[in-house]
């Protein structure tokens, strides 16, 4: 990348992260969960052109996003991120629309249930719901794929080890954008990225962590890190995260472990980019992930 498009790109990324930081700047210890669950969609509240369509599943709701000219055979489940406790169909709208336009197929976001309300597994198990759900309405897992951004992109992995662990046939790929896979948040970038990263540190990924497992179990069980997991027999994984992110290290370490295990994986760092960037479609360089990412899951429902 040259200076002038690093500079662009600083400048960019700068106006987004004044944009997040003003949404967390409101929010204080006695800031109720549903408030912030307000702010964090606001923030991303874009109209998109795609036909949404909302239907029940299990114990929650998902959206069917469809963008003009999309193919009605491959489909695209999608897990949003906001650290289990925030996030929704409506914060990632616009982002699930960019990829269905991306890619040309249908996407099912699900609003799995949330942290604290619902604790771990009930995630999982609405993830898990939804796969079912889309095998009873007639899809061949080859015609279906995996996607998430950062806690959605760790519920996305475990659903793929559930899925292997049961016998149950895998989808044809999946994708992850900032994952978390270390419930521990042990790795390298913790401390290598923490003064680059606008975003998170390791205190909020550690808390976010123990949200999730309770007091007593250990974050590293596989049951709670995938990076910690048996990653034999997963489908092929295009995995991207920004090289300011303190969760770096939670993609290239599982990318690491995974292609060892005979996994297909490609793993992407995308200089100067902060957590889950692909977002913000002002970006350039969101906008070339999305195409990547389209790219990635065309080739592999054999559409191009």
């Amino acid at each position: 990348m040259s200076d002038s498009k690093i500079s662009d790109a600083r400048e960019a990324v700068s106006q987004v992260v004044d944009r997040v930081q003003r949404v967390y700047s409101g929010w204080r210890r006695d800031t109720t969960v549903e408030k912030m669950r307000a702010d964090w969609d606001a923030l991303f509240q874009t109209a998109v052109a795609a036909k949404t369509e909302t239907v029940d599943i299990g114990s929650c709701q998902a959206e069917w996003i469809v963008s003009p000219g999309a193919d009605n055979g491959p489909v695209l489940l999608y897990l949003h991120g906001g650290g289990f406790r925030l996030g929704s169909c409506q914060s990632h709208r616009e982002l699930m629309a960019g990829l269905s336009t991306e890619s040309g197929v249908r996407v099912l976001g699900l609003d799995y249930r949330l942290l604290p309300e619902h604790p771990f597994p009930a995630q999982q198990e609405d993830a898990f719901d939804a796969w079912c759900w889309l095998l009873g309405q007639g899809f061949s897992p080859r015609n279906l794929a995996i996607a998430g951004d950062s806690a959605g992109a760790w519920i996305a992995l475990r659903l793929l080890c559930a899925l292997r662990d049961a016998g149950h046939a895998l989808p044809a790929a999946a994708v992850t954008m900032s994952a978390l896979t270390d419930l521990s948040a042990s790795g390298p970038a913790y401390l290598t990225r923490a003064d680059a990263d606008p975003i998170h540190q390791r205190q909020m990924i550690a808390a976010i962590g123990r949200a999730v497992v309770g007091p007593s179990d250990d974050p590293q069980d596989p049951r709670f890190s995938p990076l910690f997991a048996d990653l034999q027999g997963l489908p092929p994984l295009l995995m991207q995260v920004g090289d300011r992110e303190v969760v770096l290290s939670d993609t290239t370490e599982f990318a690491v472990k995974a292609r060892a295990a005979g996994v297909e994986v490609e793993d992407q760092v995308w200089p100067e980019m902060i957590h889950v960037f692909q977002q913000f479609p002002e970006l350039e360089e969101a906008r070339q992930a999305r195409q990547t990412i389209g790219r990635f899951l065309r080739h592999h429902f054999n559409l191009d």
